[in-house]
């Protein structure tokens, strides 16, 4: 385990999102925390493990029940290190479509922020992470939240890219769908 866990499971504590509803049955640090094993468990380095404990810090396009100041940034890169944040702070402030857009592309990868509207550039290696930490995260919440149908294509599409346990992942949590689902 990362030994720095503790305490970034302390800080966002500190920021009393224990009780903020989401997906479900589960709150939202309870989701974030179940994110972080979730990539431990797949084998994800470190810096991707981070990332998934802080994924939606900052709000997302879908989850707006709280958020981090942007202020705060470095606070949160000290704490989790800058590869970790720049991979969680484009995944919360990222516009999805043009993300999905890129999900079968070689690069380069360039996605739009949802408020600013400027454009991240991201490595590949960056980029594929991204679409790792952000299919563990629907994957761990989807059952909860009963959404099988929200961008579907979508997430088939970051299975297939990523392969190996991440898709043996998407397959199993899938196979749970109702009938009606895509």
């Amino acid at each position: 385990m990362d030994p720095e866990y503790r305490k970034m499971v302390a800080f966002l504590g500190t920021l009393g999102i224990d009780d903020v509803p989401h997906s479900g049955q589960k709150g939202f640090l309870a989701h974030l925390i179940g994110v972080y094993k979730d990539l431990d468990a797949w084998g994800c380095d470190r810096d991707l493990c981070r990332a998934g404990l802080f994924h939606s810090i900052y709000g997302t396009e879908m989850f707006r029940r709280w958020a981090l100041p942007l202020e705060r940034r470095d606070e949160v890169k000290s704490l989790i290190g800058e590869r970790a944040e720049w991979i969680a702070y484009v995944n919360c402030l990222m516009d999805r479509s043009t993300f999905d857009a890129l999900l079968q592309s070689d690069g380069p990868y360039r996605i739009r922020n949802r408020e600013s509207g400027e454009i991240m550039e991201m490595t590949r290696r960056d980029f594929d992470d991204l679409v790792c930490l952000h299919l563990c995260d629907w994957l761990e919440q989807v059952g909860r939240s009963d959404m099988w149908d929200y961008r579907h294509e979508a997430w088939k599409q970051m299975a297939h890219r990523l392969g190996g346990v991440a898709l043996e992942n998407y397959q199993r949590v899938f196979a749970a769908a109702p009938a009606t689902s895509a």
